[in-house]
């Protein structure tokens, strides 16, 4: 039986995150995992309010790993903020987290284990939800491609991972050429370039993340500044070679013009966007 490494788990904060959920996220993350990180990295990219101060002191106190805090004295985004946190972790395998979502308990347990059978890069799939007063409302599952070939043709036109899922090794992402900023698509051509290298990837089916949909995450999906982001991703991918020029010419027609739609209608055609996506019936319950 191939041991199962040690990893490091990544969790960027900033000003607009929320004391209560970056505690919960961590608190799923690490003290409830069957299978616990050796350490966590947590960047601090720019102020934080008052509460998260706190909290993030509260975690230094009472963390049952190390915790390395790195504190960026300005907001530089999420890609600069992973790659400062990249080079403080001390292991290969790195986990990422965001500081609004909920791992499963056996999350790791079941990433690491495909990451000991030498894959470099893994992803699961994840559950929407919402807070109610009852508790978590889930909403819609997503299922992404799982196989390696399966993920290289989806990624032409759709993010194959859920970036908060995802765990991968220090070396493949510095052979992709790390974390580069592109407007908010950092992630997605982080992975393209990682599929470009040849890096063996796969995706579990199971949804082994919670993801906190908020009132406005669908209006944030839309607008003039997406439409930049998404029009340099295009730009990037077909001069790379990652897609064609036909590919260029669609994915810039469909996606790009489903950031200009309104609200009601991207939320539907986001959903429509993304494979095996699901309704859950069922509700999550409320944290204990």
């Amino acid at each position: 039986m191939t041991e199962t490494p040690e990893f490091s788990l990544l969790l960027p904060v900033y000003g607009g995150d929320s004391a209560p959920f970056l505690l919960r996220a961590f608190r799923s993350s690490v003290i409830e995992q069957s299978l616990k990180p050796s350490e966590v990295v947590l960047v601090q990219d720019g102020p934080v309010s008052a509460p998260l101060v706190s909290a993030i002191a509260e975690l230094d106190r009472s963390t049952p790993v190390p915790l390395k805090i790195v504190i960026l004295p300005e907001n530089r985004g999420l890609s600069e903020a992973l790659t400062a946190g990249l080079a403080e972790c001390s292991y290969e395998v790195v986990a990422r987290m965001d500081a609004d979502d909920v791992s499963e308990p056996h999350r790791f347990a079941v990433e690491l284990e495909l990451v000991a059978r030498g894959y470099e890069l893994v992803g699961s799939g994840l559950n929407e939800f919402t807070e109610t007063e009852h508790g978590e409302l889930l909403g819609v599952r997503r299922v992404p491609p799982v196989e390696s070939d399966e993920i290289k043709r989806y990624a032409r036109f759709h993010d194959p991972f859920n970036h908060p899922t995802v765990v991968y090794t220090k070396s493949a992402v510095e052979r992709a050429g790390g974390y580069l900023p592109l407007g908010m698509m950092e992630d997605y051509w982080l992975f393209a370039r990682m599929l470009a290298a040849d890096v063996r990837a796969v995706n579990s089916p199971e949804a082994l993340v919670r993801y906190r949909v908020s009132s406005g995450a669908y209006k944030r999906r839309g607008g003039l500044r997406l439409l930049r982001s998404e029009w340099m991703l295009q730009r990037a991918f077909v001069k790379s070679g990652f897609t064609t020029r036909t590919q260029f010419v669609r994915n810039v027609v469909v996606r790009g013009g489903y950031r200009l739609v309104p609200e009601p209608i991207r939320r539907r055609a986001y959903r429509s966007m993304i494979a095996g996506e699901r309704p859950v019936a069922d509700k999550a319950g409320a944290d204990s």
